[in-house]
């Protein structure tokens, strides 16, 4: 008879009805599968990165702001003249020059190039930043180090913006902002969803996507609260909680015990996993032996090779090449819908506020269904049903141009859902050793779909089918690409790409 000796057989008491797990993901399964106190506690303070990203991304609207105007000599002047052509003695600004870098650095006559340089500049630099650094969540600083690391350069070089005596040295902190910015979120996400159990994940997925909100939610206010000081004053109000934030998680927060078992730090993830584990202290003695009996396999020896072991793996391609494309096209609607409003015929405050707002119902919405729902059919059926709102953005534009707005709404609803889906999705797709590096290649293409949407929504200014038109078309097509790509619903995580080949392969049904 084979040798079938329990884990616990040299204890004295009989061996339960219930055998130790024998595999990794069983092992954290039964030590974090719960979602005690504790475990909340370290979900909503990664999460929390989530509030300082929005800030920082959005910050911009408020500080690069073209200020409003009045006439000092209504003898030479009036409200529908041009201020470039007027002398500097006929006009005044409604409020202190110092409220933006426009009117304290006496810009308001330069290019769109120069004016939109530090927005754009903060831009480059999150795509720039996101394909050096995404890698050093997987390979060498691991995801809490990361997040560390990018939300103390993300605060600092804001703070140092402070200081900025011209446009371009302002330009060139907020590409350094944006570098370091490019990996919060994906960090923050990875390393709270490893934190947990696999029927916690996606609810714990969605918390960053309504952190995410609160931030955007929160910038107007102090922008409000600070409308009458300077715009440096705006920077400081969201840096310094970020340095606050940086100690809490250093002291408080855990390494993802998966990423310290690939990188075969072992006795570390045993301890994580002990201070985590919702069970009886008897499992917490044998957990250990099966972690030490564990292959860690060595998923990354240096800080490029995630993105080698992506490429060099064919169904990891596929699969990564799929959910970048279907991101492009989520971006472009994403990130030019709002851009858009200006071209629709409905007051654009009102029509701004309904968008922020409508992330809210897209981040419950996903809340509550994450645990219900299909990965990949309900990602494609967001994505289409963005397209076609948009297209229908068009037609009412033309023919009933008070439903234009409502569709425009349903299309940006659409995108956001779409937008928090393909982040899930993602995670679940990708194995421990290489997770971090393909959410953040996604991200990428999310954002690389934003660099296009205001050309196309310049474009559109004359004709809505430049923008709206190729919006829906570009977000519908993207996402056929997941049609061949696997469920994820229910599923355990991978931590090596052995695993996870073998559970691809194990998937594909033999042909008879």
């Amino acid at each position: 008879m084979s040798d079938s000796t329990p884990l616990l057989s040299h204890s004295d008491k009989p061996p339960g009805p219930k055998l130790p797990p024998r595999s990794l993901d069983d092992t954290i399964e039964r030590c974090i599968g719960g979602f005690g106190w504790f475990q909340i506690f370290q979900a909503i303070l990664v999460s929390l990165a989530w509030v300082f990203d929005a800030q920082q991304t959005f910050i911009s609207i408020f500080t690069d702001a073209q200020p409003t105007w009045h006439c000092t000599d209504e003898s030479v002047c009036n409200s529908f003249s041009n201020i470039c052509q007027l002398p500097k003695s006929a006009w005044s600004w409604d409020w202190p020059a110092h409220t933006s870098i426009i009117s304290e650095w006496g810009h308001e006559c330069s290019t769109s190039f120069i004016i939109g340089l530090p927005a754009s500049s903060s831009f480059m630099g999150c795509l720039f930043g996101g394909l050096v650094l995404a890698t050093l969540a997987d390979s060498s600083l691991g995801r809490k180090n990361m997040l560390l690391f990018s939300c103390l350069m993300m605060s600092s070089s804001s703070i140092f913006t402070v200081f900025s005596p011209n446009i371009w040295i302002y330009s060139v902190l907020r590409f350094i902002n944006g570098f370091g910015r490019a990996t919060v979120s994906t960090c923050a996400l990875v390393l709270s969803t490893e934190l947990v159990g696999k029927r916690w994940r996606g609810q714990v997925g969605v918390i960053g996507f309504f952190c995410f909100t609160l931030g955007f939610i929160s910038l107007p206010v102090m922008a409000y609260v600070n409308r009458a000081s300077s715009w440096r004053s705006l920077y400081l109000w969201i840096s310094v909680p970020t340095i606050v934030y940086c100690i809490l998680v250093h002291f408080l927060v855990h390494e993802s015990p998966r990423w310290l078992f690939v990188k075969g730090r072992k006795e570390e993830a045993i301890t994580t996993l002990k201070s985590m584990a919702q069970t009886a202290s008897a499992l917490t003695m044998s957990f250990s032996n099966v972690l030490i009996e564990q292959e860690s396999g060595d998923c990354n020896v240096d800080i490029y090779s995630s993105i080698r072991i992506l490429v060099k793996k064919r169904w990891a391609a596929q699969r990564l090449a799929a959910l970048m494309v279907t991101g492009f096209g989520i971006g472009m609607v994403y990130y030019g819908m709002p851009l858009g409003l200006g071209n629709i015929s409905v007051n654009l405050y009102l029509s701004v506020t309904l968008n922020a707002l409508s992330e809210l119902p897209a981040s419950l919405i996903t809340f509550l269904l994450i645990g219900k729902i299909n990965r990949k059919e309900s990602l494609l059926g967001f994505t289409i049903l963005s397209g076609v709102c948009s297209v229908l953005c068009v037609v009412m534009g033309r023919v009933w141009p008070s439903l234009q707005i409502a569709m425009e709404l349903i299309s940006f609803f659409s995108a956001c859902t779409a937008f928090n889906m393909a982040l899930i999705y993602t995670l679940e797709l990708f194995p421990t050793c290489v997770r971090n590096s393909a959410i953040s290649m996604v991200r990428q293409a999310l954002v690389f779909g934003g660099v296009f949407s205001p050309l196309l929504v310049a474009a559109g200014r004359k004709n809505n089918l430049i923008s709206f038109g190729v919006f829906g078309m570009a977000i519908g097509i993207c996402g056929l690409p997941l049609i061949g790509l696997p469920e994820t619903r229910g599923g355990t995580f991978c931590d090596t790409m052995d695993e996870e080949e073998h559970k691809h392969k194990a998937a594909i049904p033999t042909l008879a």
